[in-house]
């Protein structure tokens, strides 16, 4: 297997070429987990692997709680199922903890501070509400508990580790928070070490292949823990030596056939990219090797050649188009351009948009 094969097998593997899903939370079910901090993005990157759905089919998706979002694993938001949240939720909760304890006392917050807002949180959403983060803080401040900007962020983050709350409704374009037992009544809960092996086993058929290290990055767990996963979920899977490094992937992951050249505009934190630690099988030869100018390429959303990212993208949307401005490094060629505009006006059609590409 060579990097070229790797980068392929990924595409496939997480359904970016081969055979699409048939609905947006089969795709949040495939991936365990789907990185959402930047919404429209990850709507973007969930339609890219649903045939013939559009940003409004994604959203219905995410506003019934099809699809919930949360602060879960290294952590940040992700899409998750669920079926699955509170058991990830579960899995997660002391290293995520453990990571935010700095800010917790330079916000003046333990355990007795939170059993109050726990409380009083629990409270203001009980009987189906779907409030917006500054209304849960109007709530708080009810209660007596001082709850603005950060340390209100810290509190409804704390709520939501300690699978309280999760994603609610979209009220307009505003994001809302809902009691989790109200919005995941059949969520199930997994003893730790089967919790290990169940995300370790989906995320290597889904991501794979892979490194443990790039588990370990994407779980937010550690090394150690990404080895012991293996452990126990290792009759699942295979392994392959590329480059002194081993890759874990499942058996039924054939290297992909796809039509050459074949672009995708993937958004900036899609997971064929951020679920991985090294990126050395994902990165082009044509990128930047100064360290600001590769990260001022790919601060941008990532625009994807055979598997391998090239360059970056942006948009902007005015009256009903959308206009995708380019950051690569070389010229593309005649066919490399028509997969380009290919992708460019898949794109259009998931916003319901006419498209233009760098006013060409």
């Amino acid at each position: 297997m060579t990097t070229a094969e790797i980068a392929r097998r990924r595409l496939q593997n997480e359904h970016l070429i081969g055979t699409p899903f048939k609905k947006p939370e089969d795709v949040v079910q495939w991936l365990c987990a789907v990185q959402a901090q930047d919404y429209p993005g990850a709507k973007w990157g969930v339609g890219q692997r649903v045939k013939g759905f559009v940003d409004a089919d994604v959203e219905q998706a995410y506003t019934s709680g099809k699809i919930l979002r949360t602060h879960v694993m290294r952590p940040t938001w992700h899409f998750v199922m669920p079926a699955d949240i509170r058991w990830m939720l579960d899995l997660s909760a002391l290293r995520v903890k453990a990571m935010m304890a700095t800010y917790d006392r330079q916000l003046e917050l333990d355990s007795s501070v939170y059993k109050r807002t726990n409380v009083a949180i629990v409270k203001a959403l009980q009987g189906g509400a779907h409030l917006i983060r500054a209304e849960l803080g109007d709530a708080l401040e009810s209660a007596g508990i001082a709850a603005r900007g950060r340390r209100l962020g810290h509190i409804v983050h704390r709520a939501e580790i300690e699978a309280l709350i999760c994603s609610g409704e979209l009220r307009g374009k505003q994001h809302t928070y809902a009691l989790l037992d109200e919005r995941a009544p059949g969520a199930k809960t997994l003893a730790r070490d089967e919790a290990l092996a169940e995300l370790t086993r989906r995320f290597f058929t889904s991501h794979g292949p892979a490194l443990p290290q790039d588990f370990a990055w994407w779980s937010g767990l550690t090394v150690a823990d990404a080895k012991a996963g293996l452990e126990m979920a290792n009759k699942h899977l295979l392994r392959e030596v590329v480059d002194g490094k081993t890759y874990w992937f499942s058996p039924s992951s054939a290297t992909a056939r796809m039509k050459d050249p074949t672009i995708h505009l993937l958004p900036n934190y899609d997971e064929y990219l951020i679920a991985y630690r090294d990126h050395s099988a994902s990165l082009g030869e044509s990128l930047p090797t100064g360290s600001a100018a590769l990260y001022d390429m790919l601060a941008r959303h990532i625009v994807v050649l055979n598997g391998r990212v090239i360059g970056g993208w942006r948009s902007t949307t005015k009256k009903g188009e959308v206009s995708i401005e380019l950051k690569l490094p070389v010229q593309l060629s005649g066919p490399q351009k028509e997969a380009l505009h290919t992708a460019a006006e898949r794109y259009g059609r998931f916003l319901g948009m006419t498209v233009t590409v760098d006013g060409r």
